[in-house]
């Protein structure tokens, strides 16, 4: 027994660092992103986008990019779930992934939906990665630092379950409002259309940056083994359902650009 435990421990940290991190967002934020950033479609867009998906919705669709990972011939898709790099350094100056990151990942779904000989099986693939991408990017440890893979090294607790900083943000938060991904999309913050604007505009670049600057502040949020509790909830998840919600806008901006 304990031989067959070491192989498994052996196994297990020799395969790469990315193939155990935990994935950006849960499946209920995806949804609410998807479903957020439904809500926000023209007419036109919303048509296209159902042919497209056979009547699925963006909520649906929203964990594709997950799911696949169990597949091994969609490996080169895994490092587009998120960046890494230094907090004193600009994306631009950082060292890149040369399998890709979440920004060449998001920018190549949008090249081949705005690729008019792109065939129609294509489109729906890449669309299904973007919607997943699109709330990746707004996940703050989704673009932290490289030696603890945005917070999954960060060992907590949440209430008297062990866990790690980047599942805090994830999912215990989220899980512990017990609110279903439509609960969720129906009660983010009312924006004026002044304010929906402010947030769709600018690039990804740009999104990726407003996301940056609330990672460095989640990283000092908690110490190694501390327990958090409903404090911690009341502090943080108010920033959590903003970046939902702006995930979700971003990403109609996207689609009607495209579709619209």
């Amino acid at each position: 027994m304990r031989v067959m435990i070491a192989l498994l421990f052996a196994a297990i940290f020799s395969l790469p660092i990315n193939s155990y991190a935990i994935d950006f967002w849960g499946p209920t934020g995806h949804r609410a992103t998807g479903q957020i950033a439904e809500k926000h479609l023209t007419k036109k867009a919303r048509k296209k986008i159902k042919k497209l998906l056979k009547g699925q919705s963006l909520a649906f669709v929203s964990t594709y990019a997950d799911q696949i990972k169990s597949d091994r011939k969609y490996d080169k898709y895994y490092t587009w779930h998120f960046v890494n790099m230094p907090f004193d350094k600009t994306y631009e100056a950082s060292e890149k992934n040369p399998r890709g990151d979440i920004i060449t990942g998001i920018s190549k779904c949008l090249e081949i939906l705005k690729d008019t000989n792109s065939s129609d099986q294509d489109k729906a693939f890449f669309l299904k990665m973007l919607v997943h991408l699109i709330g990746d990017l707004h996940q703050p440890l989704h673009i932290g630092r490289a030696e603890d893979k945005g917070g999954n090294d960060i060992q907590v607790r949440w209430f008297n379950e062990g866990t790690n900083l980047h599942r805090v943000w994830d999912e215990n938060m989220i899980e512990e409002w017990n609110m279903s991904y439509l609960e969720l999309a129906n009660n983010v913050e009312d924006l004026s259309k002044e304010q929906i604007k402010s947030i769709q505009k600018g690039s990804v670049l740009d999104w990726m940056r407003d996301t940056r600057k609330l990672t460095k502040p989640v990283y000092e949020s908690a110490k190694v083994g501390e327990k958090l509790r409903y404090r911690y909830s009341y502090d943080h998840f108010p920033t959590v359902r903003k970046q939902l919600q702006k995930g979700g806008l971003r990403l109609a901006k996207l689609l009607n650009d495209i579709f619209g």
